[in-house]
């Protein structure tokens, strides 16, 4: 009994671990429509700079407080909770509304903080400008969808409106957190 505990031992010990990978890897689709907007690190890690606010920056659209303004915006809106969360149907479940669920209410008070600051910023740029962010910013839309929604039906006019309207909501985003210096 004991030798075929030893052998046994040593079988597993030889045995490889398999790697499985953790992290979720871009689609060829999407690396082959990014371009040049992918980066890779030293250790193999991809970084995705597709969202219409990293490309706007990096093809010098915006400024660097303008993109931090952005940056800030969905921070907050992110932290607000109000990105909902990556779930799955369970086509077993009892479809029922589940009142202790409080949708839609903060759950904690640092959600309460980060959708004080989101909505004080959504008051701040009215209604037309807020939704251009967060389409733009927040939900990573492109820029030529967020045109077309505001009424343009050439994509480059789409782009250059929403384009303007961003870069518009954004400066007024620096003015209310001051962000850099810009008044006036």
């Amino acid at each position: 009994m004991r030798a075929r505990d030893v052998r046994l031992r040593d079988a597993s010990r030889r045995r490889t671990p398999v790697r499985i990978e953790r992290r979720a890897l871009p689609t060829p689709e999407r690396l082959r429509r990014a371009g040049k907007d992918v980066a890779r690190g030293e250790t193999g890690q991809i970084t995705m700079r597709d969202a219409p606010l990293e490309r706007a920056f990096a093809r010098s659209a915006l400024t660097a407080e303008q993109y931090s303004a952005g940056q800030k915006y969905r921070h907050h809106w992110y932290h607000a909770g109000l990105s909902g969360g990556l779930v799955s149907v369970d086509l077993s479940r009892v479809w029922a509304v589940d009142l202790g669920a409080y949708a839609g209410m903060a759950k904690t008070e640092r959600q309460v903080f980060h959708r004080q600051r989101y909505r004080e910023a959504v008051q701040a740029l009215g209604k037309i400008s807020s939704h251009v962010l967060e389409w733009a910013v927040c939900r990573e839309f492109a820029l030529e969808q967020i045109g077309q929604a505001l009424g343009w039906t050439s994509r480059p006019q789409a782009y250059a409106a929403a384009l303007e309207r961003m870069k518009a909501a954004l400066d007024e985003l620096c003015r209310l957190w001051g962000i850099g210096n810009r008044e006036g």
